[in-house]
């Protein structure tokens, strides 16, 4: 899911040609004038026919100008840009899961035992691996305090994950660990963690990063955080 991002100002791209394809601009060259589109999609003749514009600058449409109106034919561009929204609103339609969890929590000092069992080598290459990124060595805490945020962080427990494997060194035996992909207050990536250790009840959240998180986002203890899990198709 997260291979197809469209910001807000995209939306209308994708409206105008969704229209387009209804009048049969996919298979075929349509003529059509601005006041006509503009009542089919509900906006302004201006808006239409701005938006026109930019489908042409997209290269989204083939567009030519006649005295009659535009005539106008969907690109193999544009037809792959709605084969690829179609394709994102089925999974979502479909999937076993939700694409992603947002879950809220306050942050708090953990036992400082998170860099510990971060920078083991075993689990590091793993999460350099499998997350794409070298954790900084310690962990962000948050509390979840609510009871949405408590069930919700059970329900995820049932999701497929990303699978870390455990160890024996020496002295002791290191669990599995499960990992998800998050967005941490909607800008930085990184991932929650699962049975790293013991000690923490499921009320509480430990994200690693590949950078220190509270200097990063400018977080101190009692902030509330949002974390925004992906779960895997």
């Amino acid at each position: 899911m997260s291979s197809f991002n469209v910001d807000a100002r995209e939306w209308k791209h994708f409206f105008t040609l969704y229209k387009l394809a209804e009048m049969g601009a996919r298979s075929r060259t349509i003529k059509v004038s601005t006041e006509y589109l503009s009542e089919k999609m509900g906006v302004s003749q201006q808006t239409a026919s701005r938006n026109l514009i930019e489908l042409d600058k997209k290269a989204w449409i083939k567009r030519t100008i006649t005295p009659e109106g535009c005539l106008i034919k969907i690109t193999e561009t544009g037809v792959a840009e709605l084969k690829k929204l179609y394709s994102n609103l089925r999974l979502i339609m479909e999937a076993a899961y939700p694409p992603s969890v947002t879950l809220e929590g306050v942050l708090f000092t953990g036992l400082g035992e998170g860099a510990y069992y971060v920078t083991r080598d075993e689990y590091r290459k793993q999460f350099m691996e499998k997350l794409g990124f070298d954790p900084y060595p310690g962990t962000l805490n948050l509390k979840l305090t609510s009871e949405y945020d408590k069930k919700a962080r059970s329900e995820l427990e049932t999701y497929p994950g990303i699978e870390i494997e455990g160890f024996k060194d020496e002295s002791r035996t290191f669990g599995n660990v499960k990992c998800y992909p998050v967005v941490i207050n909607n800008k930085m990536k990184g991932a929650v963690i699962f049975a790293l250790r013991s000690h923490y009840n499921s009320s509480v959240l430990e994200i690693i990063a590949p950078t220190y998180l509270r200097s990063q986002l400018k977080l101190k203890d009692g902030h509330k955080v949002k974390v925004e899990v992906l779960i895997l198709p």
